[in-house]
């Protein structure tokens, strides 16, 4: 496409996702990113920025392995381009399963596959509903999630989301949602006495399922302090709600590991984006045997379908994307180099302005001390950097790299963000 053809199409014709489209008859435009390589993405003008943040946390292998996704598309294609998991199956969603099985903590052995996170949060729910109205308890009807937490767009995954803007325009919300501390609000103690006091104030016997993000997105990366998972685990046990790991950000490699979900095997774990490295559109619950058992009782139906879930390219992609993870030792790299990200990002709290860095793995935030985001998000820009300023909850900016990310690559990131940083809070 032509520049001005480029130009035309975006203006009036293509609706942004979270697009400020009267910017677009002002002139100003966002990045049309043309092309992509390594760890960096070229926009329509030529420049070339270094993908910080995955494009959306979902790039994992970054842009050089399009050839050999190609290669396992092409042969899926041509052998069986379509078929539904809507009461039947084909090889590919079969041989996926079998494979997140083998990488999933011990008893989590099914998968139910989707076509992204927010389908993935919304089947959850609904396969938590049916296992809790299965064993003779319909009043389980209400769901625990923490006070900024991210967990989709889609009505029923948006009600789990815990960001007032984003849920206002929308009316009541699909679930029962009970609120409760995100990490980094308190110690272990506090953080576990809340959340049982909120679930106890709903009545426990009402309560569904808690769910929660190994490492928090929303707010900037909160990391839970040692012990937390467990305390949800007996949680979950001692009320008889399902415990939930949403791991569509942090799941495959995120952290270093296929999933970062710590100490305990949760009943259900949500993925997305990582498990094809942003090849194709997929997601998953995966789902514990205790979970699944209602489902195989005779009679039984689990009533639940998406026409593209588990689609047999999408999966084949998938089967590809871990057959690369283990050839080039993906998970390797990351842990070797996350010390070394975390001491450099750590670095950071040293500029005035800076209230805190955290994170884990490749993945880091730095909450600022400022109102106005936008001149650091112009300044990134400058500085041909991609990474996300975000105000919901705290002001941030976050990281989260390509996983083939070298130390030069990382260095570089923190390098830039730093200068970006110590420019635009010197200026407020």
């Amino acid at each position: 496409m032509t520049e001005n053809a480029v130009t035309t199409g975006l203006r009036d014709h293509l609706l942004l996702h979270f697009g400020q489209h009267a910017k677009l008859r002002d002139g100003e435009y966002p990045l049309v990113i043309t092309r992509a390589e390594g760890v960096h993405v070229i926009d329509s003008n030529g420049r070339r920025f270094l993908d910080a943040l995955s494009c959306l946390f979902c790039a994992q292998l970054g842009y050089s392995y399009g050839a050999e996704f190609a290669e396992a598309a092409t042969a899926q294609l041509t052998t069986l381009p379509f078929n539904t998991n809507w009461n039947t199956a084909h090889p590919p969603a079969i041989e996926l399963a079998e494979r997140l099985a083998d990488l999933a903590p011990d008893g989590v052995n099914r998968a139910f596959f989707t076509s992204g996170g927010s389908e993935s949060v919304e089947s959850a729910w609904k396969i938590a509903r049916q296992y809790h109205v299965a064993n003779g308890q319909p009043e389980r009807v209400k769901a625990v999630a923490r006070r900024t937490a991210y967990h989709g767009q889609t009505l029923g995954a948006l009600a789990f989301t815990g960001i007032p803007a984003l849920k206002e325009p929308f009316g009541r919300p699909a679930v029962d949602v009970v609120r409760v501390p995100n990490t980094g609000e308190g110690d272990l103690e506090f953080l576990l006495r809340e959340t049982e006091d909120a679930i106890i104030a709903a009545d426990p016997s009402t309560v569904g399922m808690l769910i929660a993000e190994p490492v928090q997105n929303a707010g900037g990366c909160f990391t839970p302090p040692a012990g937390y998972w467990t305390g949800l685990r007996m949680l979950a046990d001692r009320y008889g709600f399902l415990l939930v790991a949403d791991e569509v950000i942090t799941g495959f490699g995120r952290i270093g590991e296929y999933f970062a979900v710590p100490e305990v095997v949760p009943d259900m774990i949500t993925i997305a984006k990582g498990l094809t490295s942003a090849h194709a559109p997929m997601g998953a619950v995966l789902v514990s045997d205790r979970v699944a058992e209602p489902f195989y009782r005779p009679g039984q139906t689990l009533a639940h379908g998406l026409t593209f879930g588990g689609h047999p390219l999408a999966a084949a992609i998938a089967l590809r994307n871990l057959d690369i993870f283990e050839r080039d030792k993906i998970l390797d790299g990351v842990r070797e180099l996350t010390p070394h990200l975390g001491r450099r990002m750590r670095e950071l709290a040293e500029l005035p302005g800076v209230v805190e860095v955290r994170g884990d793995g490749f993945f880091y935030a730095a909450e600022l001390d400022i109102d106005d985001l936008a001149p650091v998000r112009a300044g990134l820009l400058r500085a041909g950097l991609i990474a996300r300023a975000d105000d919901r909850g705290k002001p941030v900016v976050q990281i989260a790299p390509p996983l083939v990310c070298e130390r030069e690559h990382l260095d570089e990131i923190v390098d830039r963000m730093g200068a970006v940083l110590g420019e635009s809070l010197h200026k407020h």
